[in-house]
């Protein structure tokens, strides 16, 4: 376990995570489909999601993605994931990306859990720079980026592409380890 808080875990991704992955994709589908394709495409059914898991397990191992799973602590069930991914180790920088489900939104769980996450990119993983990509108009994870003091760096043109829509503009948000309190 990497931390807790407010009744909720955040661990390193594990074998046996599977099968919590693969019902948290499922049943938060329509959710997942715009921002993450590929997490949902991987975790369809149970076969699916241990091979997702296996590879996670390997690339966390590797320190070429980092995912965490926020479980609640008493009943395990999977609230949410967060990756940390595009890890460029020779300027020490990583981007967050993260995915809550439906019962557990709007509750600061993805605010609370990027902020202990991003003390532990710094203290732990050696990171100095975190980034956040996100669409103008996904308000909840802007005010994740806002609330843990990213900062709006720049608009970038066309810099993701849903499947089956056209380009999107999306917003860099920022937190530099020498600017955190």
């Amino acid at each position: 376990m990497i931390t807790a808080f407010n009744g909720f875990k955040i661990t390193p991704i594990h074998e046996r995570d599977a099968w919590n992955i693969c019902d948290f994709c499922v049943a938060n589908a329509d959710r997942l489909k715009l921002y993450f394709p590929k997490t949902l495409e991987q975790n369809l059914n149970p076969t699916l999601s241990q091979l997702f898991v296996e590879k996670m397990v390997k690339q966390f191992e590797n320190k070429e993605t980092f995912l965490f799973t926020l479980k609640h602590t008493e009943t395990r069930e999977l609230a949410g994931l967060v990756y940390i991914k595009e890890l460029d180790w020779t300027i020490k920088q990583g981007e967050f990306a993260y995915c809550i489900g439906y019962p557990f939104e709007g509750q600061g769980l993805m605010s609370g859990a990027i902020n202990q996450l991003s003390q532990h990119a710094f203290t732990s993983l050696g990171l100095e720079t975190l980034q956040i990509i996100a669409h103008k108009d996904n308000l909840p994870s802007v005010k994740v980026a806002l609330k843990n003091d990213f900062k709006w760096i720049k608009t970038l043109a066309n810099e993701y592409t849903p499947i089956g829509k056209s380009p999107l503009d999306m917003e860099l948000y920022e937190l530099n380890k020498q600017n955190t309190r």
